[in-house]
């Protein structure tokens, strides 16, 4: 129980922090920075601040929702998918360095408020845990689509991230459901949208 404890601790202060290492290359690894002016520049950054918000709040949801799963498997399957989550925070970060920004100064608010949520979904069952899988990612697709059409044409190195997340991002959600997940209805998944765009615009800036 302590070594659980200790671990998850750790992982935390590693999220916040971004001191995780990604496992697999980065996308954009061998493309060439595009010439772009400060505007272009801090938009993209603003993007991608967004974006690495939304992974923090990513690991916060699924060591939440691990924490109180009820079956192993299922529990497997969420840190799983937050393993290949935390590539994608890794990848934000590394961006945002490359752009001259950091990340948002309110991720340890975000963090710790995804991480009750995510204990709660999975105290009221695993069915629903899972269903608030799919649709938290087919919020998170919907936000990095429109991020896509967003970023600065040339900025190829940030849309190579992105479009790698939107590709697992959709995954996630669709094996959450092949688990066993509940699909949630649309006026569920509108509030959600409501909710995220708290974070969006709040991130975006700050």
């Amino acid at each position: 129980m302590l070594d659980e404890a200790i671990r998850r601790f750790d992982q935390a202060l590693k999220t916040l922090t971004g001191s995780r290492a990604a496992e697999r290359e980065n996308p954009a690894a061998q493309i060439e920075e595009a010439s772009m002016d400060d505007a272009e520049r801090a938009h993209a950054a603003g993007l991608m601040r967004v974006n690495h918000t939304g992974e923090v709040c990513a690991q916060a949801l699924y060591e939440g929702q691990a924490l109180t799963a009820r079956d192993r498997s299922v529990r497997d399957g969420l840190l799983k998918a937050a393993g290949e989550e935390a590539d994608h925070l890794a990848w934000c970060a590394e961006r945002l360095g490359e752009l001259g920004s950091g990340p948002s100064v309110l991720n340890p608010l975000f963090y710790a408020t995804s991480y009750a949520m995510g204990a709660l979904t999975g105290l009221v069952g695993d069915r629903v845990s899972l269903g608030f899988v799919e649709a938290t990612e087919d919020q998170v697709c919907e936000h990095l689509e429109r991020h896509l059409d967003a970023l600065p044409e040339q900025d190829a190195k940030s849309r190579a991230i992105v479009e790698r997340m939107h590709e697992e991002e959709a995954r996630h959600g669709s094996e959450a459901l092949q688990m066993g997940g509940a699909e949630f209805p649309a006026p569920v998944k509108q509030a959600m949208t409501l909710v995220s765009r708290v974070m969006t615009e709040t991130t975006y800036r700050v």
